[in-house]
Protein backbone atom coordinates (compact mmCIF):
# COMPACT_ATOMS: atom_id res chain seq x y z
CA UNK A 1 0.00 0.00 0.00
CA UNK A 2 0.98 3.38 -1.38
CA UNK A 3 0.35 6.45 0.91
CA UNK A 4 1.69 10.08 0.97
CA UNK A 5 3.94 10.33 4.29
CA UNK A 6 3.44 13.89 4.86
CA UNK A 7 -0.19 13.24 5.94
CA UNK A 8 0.45 10.39 7.86
CA UNK A 9 0.41 10.05 11.45
CA UNK A 10 3.25 8.63 13.62
CA UNK A 11 4.49 6.30 16.17
CA UNK A 12 7.13 7.73 18.61
CA UNK A 13 8.79 4.94 19.93
CA UNK A 14 10.13 6.49 23.59
CA UNK A 15 12.61 3.66 24.17
CA UNK A 16 15.03 2.12 27.16
CA UNK A 17 18.35 2.64 27.42
CA UNK A 18 20.32 -0.39 26.23
CA UNK A 19 22.17 -2.64 28.83
CA UNK A 20 23.96 -5.16 26.98
CA UNK A 21 23.58 -8.04 29.67
CA UNK A 22 19.55 -7.36 28.90
CA UNK A 23 17.45 -7.42 26.23
CA UNK A 24 16.96 -3.29 25.78
CA UNK A 25 20.13 -3.62 22.99
CA UNK A 26 17.56 -6.11 21.30
CA UNK A 27 15.30 -3.90 21.75
CA UNK A 28 16.74 -0.56 20.46
CA UNK A 29 16.47 -1.94 16.95
CA UNK A 30 14.06 -4.72 16.64
CA UNK A 31 10.98 -3.03 18.18
CA UNK A 32 11.22 -0.09 15.64
CA UNK A 33 11.96 -2.90 12.74
CA UNK A 34 8.95 -4.67 13.30
CA UNK A 35 6.80 -1.71 13.80
CA UNK A 36 8.60 -0.13 10.57
CA UNK A 37 7.77 -3.09 8.22
CA UNK A 38 4.00 -3.15 9.87
CA UNK A 39 3.33 0.09 8.95
CA UNK A 40 4.97 -0.60 5.52
CA UNK A 41 2.58 -3.17 5.16
CA UNK A 42 -0.64 -1.32 6.59
CA UNK A 43 0.06 2.31 5.09
CA UNK A 44 -0.51 3.51 8.62
CA UNK A 45 1.90 5.22 10.46
CA UNK A 46 5.44 6.45 9.95
CA UNK A 47 7.84 5.27 12.97
CA UNK A 48 10.40 7.19 14.53
CA UNK A 49 12.87 6.49 17.81
CA UNK A 50 13.39 9.02 20.43
CA UNK A 51 16.57 8.28 22.00
CA UNK A 52 18.64 9.70 24.94
CA UNK A 53 22.46 9.82 25.26
CA UNK A 54 24.70 7.13 24.59
CA UNK A 55 27.32 8.49 27.29
CA UNK A 56 25.38 7.37 30.32
CA UNK A 57 26.88 4.99 32.90
CA UNK A 58 26.47 1.15 31.58
CA UNK A 59 26.48 -0.90 34.51
CA UNK A 60 22.97 -1.39 36.46
CA UNK A 61 22.80 -0.96 40.10
CA UNK A 62 23.11 -4.08 41.99
CA UNK A 63 20.08 -6.38 42.15
CA UNK A 64 18.30 -4.29 39.70
CA UNK A 65 17.39 -3.75 36.09
CA UNK A 66 18.92 -0.36 35.27
CA UNK A 67 21.27 2.25 36.21
CA UNK A 68 19.30 4.33 38.88
CA UNK A 69 20.79 7.62 37.73
CA UNK A 70 22.05 6.78 34.86
CA UNK A 71 18.04 6.39 33.95
CA UNK A 72 17.59 9.46 34.65
CA UNK A 73 20.29 11.41 32.05
CA UNK A 74 18.91 9.41 29.59
CA UNK A 75 14.78 10.08 30.26
CA UNK A 76 15.97 13.60 31.02
CA UNK A 77 17.30 14.16 27.49
CA UNK A 78 14.16 11.79 26.02
CA UNK A 79 11.99 14.67 27.60
CA UNK A 80 13.94 17.94 25.99
CA UNK A 81 13.75 16.00 22.51
CA UNK A 82 9.58 15.42 23.27
CA UNK A 83 9.25 18.85 24.23
CA UNK A 84 10.92 20.50 21.45
CA UNK A 85 8.75 18.37 18.58
CA UNK A 86 6.01 20.17 20.58
CA UNK A 87 7.52 23.51 20.15
CA UNK A 88 8.46 22.77 16.19
CA UNK A 89 5.01 21.50 15.35
CA UNK A 90 6.09 18.05 14.99
CA UNK A 91 3.40 16.21 16.97
CA UNK A 92 0.37 16.18 15.25
CA UNK A 93 -2.90 15.27 16.70
CA UNK A 94 -3.59 11.60 16.43
CA UNK A 95 0.13 10.23 16.97
CA UNK A 96 0.79 7.64 19.22
CA UNK A 97 3.82 7.33 21.46
CA UNK A 98 5.28 3.98 22.69
CA UNK A 99 6.98 3.78 25.84
CA UNK A 100 9.01 0.23 26.23
CA UNK A 101 8.74 1.29 29.51
CA UNK A 102 5.95 2.39 31.40
CA UNK A 103 8.00 3.36 34.84
CA UNK A 104 9.02 6.76 32.87
CA UNK A 105 8.01 10.51 34.33
CA UNK A 106 8.33 12.02 30.98
CA UNK A 107 4.68 9.96 30.45
CA UNK A 108 3.13 12.79 32.91
CA UNK A 109 5.12 15.84 30.69
CA UNK A 110 4.09 14.81 27.55
CA UNK A 111 0.41 14.03 28.04
CA UNK A 112 0.42 17.82 30.13
CA UNK A 113 1.94 19.25 27.24
CA UNK A 114 -0.58 17.41 24.74
CA UNK A 115 -3.96 18.32 26.61
CA UNK A 116 -3.04 21.92 27.12
CA UNK A 117 -1.98 22.14 23.65
CA UNK A 118 -4.82 20.75 22.79
CA UNK A 119 -3.35 18.34 20.40
CA UNK A 120 -4.47 14.62 21.38
CA UNK A 121 -2.15 11.36 21.29
CA UNK A 122 -2.16 8.07 22.32
CA UNK A 123 -0.06 6.43 24.34
CA UNK A 124 1.17 3.35 24.89
CA UNK A 125 3.23 2.03 28.14
CA UNK A 126 5.06 -1.50 28.71
CA UNK A 127 4.54 -2.38 32.48
CA UNK A 128 7.85 -4.75 33.47
CA UNK A 129 7.66 -3.58 37.47
CA UNK A 130 7.42 -1.45 39.81
CA UNK A 131 6.15 -0.69 43.53
CA UNK A 132 2.78 -2.33 43.30
CA UNK A 133 4.69 -5.72 43.16
CA UNK A 134 5.34 -5.85 46.92
CA UNK A 135 8.69 -8.41 46.05
CA UNK A 136 9.84 -6.04 43.23
CA UNK A 137 13.16 -4.03 43.63
CA UNK A 138 10.73 -0.85 44.00
CA UNK A 139 8.52 -2.44 46.38
CA UNK A 140 10.93 -3.90 48.50
CA UNK A 141 12.72 -0.18 48.84
CA UNK A 142 10.30 2.60 48.61
CA UNK A 143 7.51 2.32 51.03
CA UNK A 144 6.02 5.08 50.78
CA UNK A 145 2.28 6.87 49.53
CA UNK A 146 4.05 8.99 46.97
CA UNK A 147 5.28 5.94 44.37
CA UNK A 148 2.03 4.14 44.72
CA UNK A 149 0.28 7.52 44.00
CA UNK A 150 2.71 8.04 41.27
CA UNK A 151 2.18 4.55 39.38
CA UNK A 152 -1.41 5.07 39.66
CA UNK A 153 -1.10 9.00 37.45
CA UNK A 154 1.26 6.58 35.57
CA UNK A 155 -1.49 4.31 34.29
CA UNK A 156 -4.24 6.76 34.08
CA UNK A 157 -1.93 9.00 31.77
CA UNK A 158 -1.18 6.06 29.57
CA UNK A 159 -4.09 5.32 27.20
CA UNK A 160 -2.89 1.70 26.89
CA UNK A 161 -0.96 0.02 29.65
CA UNK A 162 0.21 -3.08 28.41
CA UNK A 163 1.59 -6.42 30.36
CA UNK A 164 3.40 -9.53 29.19
CA UNK A 165 1.52 -12.07 31.48
CA UNK A 166 -2.41 -12.20 32.71
CA UNK A 167 -0.70 -12.39 36.48
CA UNK A 168 1.03 -9.65 35.74
CA UNK A 169 -1.82 -7.41 34.72
CA UNK A 170 -4.49 -9.19 37.10
CA UNK A 171 -2.09 -7.94 39.86
CA UNK A 172 -1.84 -4.81 38.83
CA UNK A 173 -5.33 -3.84 38.55
CA UNK A 174 -6.07 -5.85 41.78
CA UNK A 175 -3.57 -3.06 43.70
CA UNK A 176 -4.90 -0.32 42.05
CA UNK A 177 -9.10 -1.45 41.88
CA UNK A 178 -8.82 -0.22 38.06
CA UNK A 179 -11.89 -0.48 36.55
CA UNK A 180 -12.17 2.43 33.68
CA UNK A 181 -8.47 1.94 32.65
CA UNK A 182 -7.31 0.08 29.47
CA UNK A 183 -5.46 -2.85 30.03
CA UNK A 184 -4.02 -5.29 27.78
CA UNK A 185 -2.01 -8.36 27.97
CA UNK A 186 0.62 -8.64 24.79
CA UNK A 187 3.29 -10.45 25.51
CA UNK A 188 6.91 -8.76 24.70
CA UNK A 189 7.78 -8.51 21.15
CA UNK A 190 10.82 -11.02 21.27
CA UNK A 191 10.91 -12.94 18.41
CA UNK A 192 14.51 -12.52 17.72
CA UNK A 193 15.83 -15.01 21.04
CA UNK A 194 14.26 -17.87 18.96
CA UNK A 195 17.22 -17.54 16.21
CA UNK A 196 19.52 -17.20 19.14
CA UNK A 197 19.62 -20.62 20.51
CA UNK A 198 21.18 -23.75 19.13
CA UNK A 199 21.39 -26.23 22.09
CA UNK A 200 24.81 -27.86 22.27
CA UNK A 201 26.66 -30.94 23.84
CA UNK A 202 25.20 -30.87 27.45
CA UNK A 203 27.08 -31.48 30.69
CA UNK A 204 25.32 -31.91 33.88
CA UNK A 205 25.01 -28.26 34.61
CA UNK A 206 22.14 -26.41 36.23
CA UNK A 207 22.21 -22.68 36.45
CA UNK A 208 20.85 -19.63 38.18
CA UNK A 209 20.19 -17.07 35.04
CA UNK A 210 18.55 -14.43 36.98
CA UNK A 211 19.59 -11.47 38.79
CA UNK A 212 20.82 -11.52 42.25
CA UNK A 213 18.49 -10.23 44.54
CA UNK A 214 16.15 -11.22 47.72
CA UNK A 215 13.47 -11.99 45.48
CA UNK A 216 15.19 -14.49 43.59
CA UNK A 217 16.26 -16.59 46.51
CA UNK A 218 19.74 -17.22 45.43
CA UNK A 219 20.71 -19.16 48.38
CA UNK A 220 18.37 -22.16 47.54
CA UNK A 221 20.29 -22.79 44.59
CA UNK A 222 23.63 -22.78 46.87
CA UNK A 223 22.06 -25.12 49.35
CA UNK A 224 20.96 -27.44 46.63
CA UNK A 225 24.69 -27.25 45.00
CA UNK A 226 25.96 -28.55 48.56
CA UNK A 227 23.31 -31.49 48.38
CA UNK A 228 23.58 -32.49 44.76
CA UNK A 229 27.48 -32.52 44.70
CA UNK A 230 26.99 -34.55 41.21
CA UNK A 231 26.05 -31.70 39.34
CA UNK A 232 27.66 -28.45 38.39
CA UNK A 233 25.67 -25.46 39.86
CA UNK A 234 26.38 -22.26 38.25
CA UNK A 235 25.44 -18.72 39.31
CA UNK A 236 25.78 -17.00 35.61
CA UNK A 237 25.93 -13.10 37.10
CA UNK A 238 28.66 -14.53 39.57
CA UNK A 239 30.61 -14.19 36.75
CA UNK A 240 31.23 -11.60 33.97
CA UNK A 241 30.15 -13.41 31.35
CA UNK A 242 29.61 -11.45 27.67
CA UNK A 243 26.20 -12.03 26.10
CA UNK A 244 27.89 -14.81 24.06
CA UNK A 245 29.94 -17.17 26.76
CA UNK A 246 25.68 -17.19 28.45
CA UNK A 247 24.56 -18.08 25.44
CA UNK A 248 26.90 -21.14 25.19
CA UNK A 249 26.76 -21.86 28.96
CA UNK A 250 22.74 -22.12 28.59
CA UNK A 251 23.26 -24.39 25.48
CA UNK A 252 25.27 -26.66 27.35
CA UNK A 253 23.32 -27.14 30.57
CA UNK A 254 21.11 -29.60 31.12
CA UNK A 255 18.50 -27.51 33.40
CA UNK A 256 17.95 -23.80 34.92
CA UNK A 257 16.41 -23.16 37.45
CA UNK A 258 13.77 -20.35 39.72
CA UNK A 259 12.69 -20.42 43.22
CA UNK A 260 11.30 -16.60 42.59
CA UNK A 261 9.42 -15.01 44.67
CA UNK A 262 9.30 -12.28 42.14
CA UNK A 263 8.21 -12.62 38.18
CA UNK A 264 6.02 -10.92 35.77
CA UNK A 265 7.14 -13.11 32.64
CA UNK A 266 11.10 -14.84 32.88
CA UNK A 267 12.92 -14.24 30.14
CA UNK A 268 15.81 -16.26 31.44
CA UNK A 269 13.81 -19.99 31.93
CA UNK A 270 12.08 -18.86 27.87
CA UNK A 271 16.05 -18.34 27.15
CA UNK A 272 16.82 -21.93 29.00
CA UNK A 273 14.14 -23.82 27.34
CA UNK A 274 15.21 -21.86 23.73
CA UNK A 275 18.37 -23.86 24.55
CA UNK A 276 17.39 -27.05 25.48
CA UNK A 277 18.27 -26.56 29.00
CA UNK A 278 14.78 -28.12 31.46
CA UNK A 279 13.08 -25.26 33.06
CA UNK A 280 11.99 -26.32 36.18
CA UNK A 281 10.15 -23.72 38.54
CA UNK A 282 7.87 -23.09 40.82
CA UNK A 283 4.18 -23.22 40.52
CA UNK A 284 3.39 -19.83 41.03
CA UNK A 285 3.87 -16.25 39.75
CA UNK A 286 3.43 -15.62 36.19
CA UNK A 287 4.88 -19.78 35.96
CA UNK A 288 1.66 -20.66 36.33
CA UNK A 289 -0.53 -19.98 33.40
CA UNK A 290 2.91 -20.07 31.06
CA UNK A 291 4.39 -23.63 32.04
CA UNK A 292 2.57 -27.10 31.78
CA UNK A 293 2.91 -29.39 34.73
CA UNK A 294 5.96 -31.39 33.23
CA UNK A 295 7.87 -28.61 34.26
CA UNK A 296 6.81 -26.96 37.00
CA UNK A 297 7.01 -27.95 41.14
CA UNK A 298 4.80 -27.37 43.93
CA UNK A 299 4.67 -23.70 44.77
CA UNK A 300 4.62 -24.74 48.66
CA UNK A 301 8.23 -26.16 48.47
CA UNK A 302 10.65 -23.07 47.96
CA UNK A 303 7.58 -19.93 48.83
CA UNK A 304 10.28 -19.48 51.79
CA UNK A 305 13.50 -20.54 53.35
CA UNK A 306 11.74 -22.17 56.01
CA UNK A 307 9.25 -24.10 53.37
CA UNK A 308 12.09 -25.19 51.58
CA UNK A 309 14.04 -26.86 54.56
CA UNK A 310 11.04 -28.65 55.49
CA UNK A 311 10.45 -29.92 51.38
CA UNK A 312 14.24 -29.57 50.62
CA UNK A 313 14.59 -33.67 50.49
CA UNK A 314 11.32 -33.80 47.95
CA UNK A 315 12.95 -31.32 45.51
CA UNK A 316 16.49 -32.67 45.83
CA UNK A 317 14.47 -35.89 44.53
CA UNK A 318 13.04 -34.20 41.96
CA UNK A 319 16.13 -32.63 40.01
CA UNK A 320 17.66 -36.16 40.04
CA UNK A 321 14.29 -37.66 38.31
CA UNK A 322 15.11 -34.68 35.72
CA UNK A 323 18.42 -34.76 35.00
CA UNK A 324 18.59 -38.56 34.86
CA UNK A 325 15.45 -38.15 32.39
CA UNK A 326 16.89 -35.69 30.04
CA UNK A 327 17.38 -37.55 27.33
CA UNK A 328 14.10 -39.47 27.32
CA UNK A 329 12.20 -35.68 27.90
CA UNK A 330 13.91 -34.17 25.08
CA UNK A 331 13.03 -37.47 22.94
CA UNK A 332 9.10 -36.77 24.09
CA UNK A 333 9.25 -33.55 22.22
CA UNK A 334 7.36 -31.69 25.19
CA UNK A 335 10.31 -28.88 25.44
CA UNK A 336 9.54 -28.08 22.08
CA UNK A 337 5.63 -27.84 22.15
CA UNK A 338 6.35 -25.46 25.52
CA UNK A 339 8.81 -22.92 23.59
CA UNK A 340 6.17 -22.86 20.79
CA UNK A 341 3.38 -22.28 22.52
CA UNK A 342 5.59 -19.54 24.79
CA UNK A 343 7.08 -17.72 21.72
CA UNK A 344 2.81 -17.26 19.98
CA UNK A 345 1.29 -16.72 23.38
CA UNK A 346 4.41 -14.51 25.48
CA UNK A 347 7.30 -13.60 23.39
CA UNK A 348 6.34 -12.01 20.14
CA UNK A 349 5.11 -8.78 18.50
CA UNK A 350 1.18 -10.28 17.70
CA UNK A 351 -0.85 -8.51 20.44
CA UNK A 352 1.34 -5.46 20.38
CA UNK A 353 0.61 -5.25 16.71
CA UNK A 354 -3.07 -5.89 16.87
CA UNK A 355 -3.47 -3.35 19.75
CA UNK A 356 -1.53 -0.39 17.19
CA UNK A 357 -2.51 -1.69 13.75
CA UNK A 358 -6.05 -3.42 14.42
CA UNK A 359 -7.80 -1.34 17.03
CA UNK A 360 -8.44 -4.91 19.06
Amino acid sequence: MITNMIDMNKIWIVDLEAVESRYTGQWKTHIPQILKVESLLKGQYEVEVIEGPTDIPDATTPGAFLNFGGTNVYKSAQMQKISRLFCDGEIKAGDHFIYTDAWNPTIIQLKYMSQLLNIPIMIHGFWHAGNYDKNDFLGRLINSQWVKTFEKSLAQAIDYNWFASDYHLNMFRKNFGFKEIELFRTGWPMEYLEDTFTPGEKKDIILFPHRIAPEKQLNIFKDLAKELPEYEFIVCQEHNFTKDQYHKLLEGAKMVFSANLQETLGISCYEGALAGALPMVPDRLSYSEMYSDDFKYPSEWTKSWTSYKKHKQLLVNEIKIWMSRYDEIIKSKKLNELTTFLHENYFSCNGLKRVLFDGE
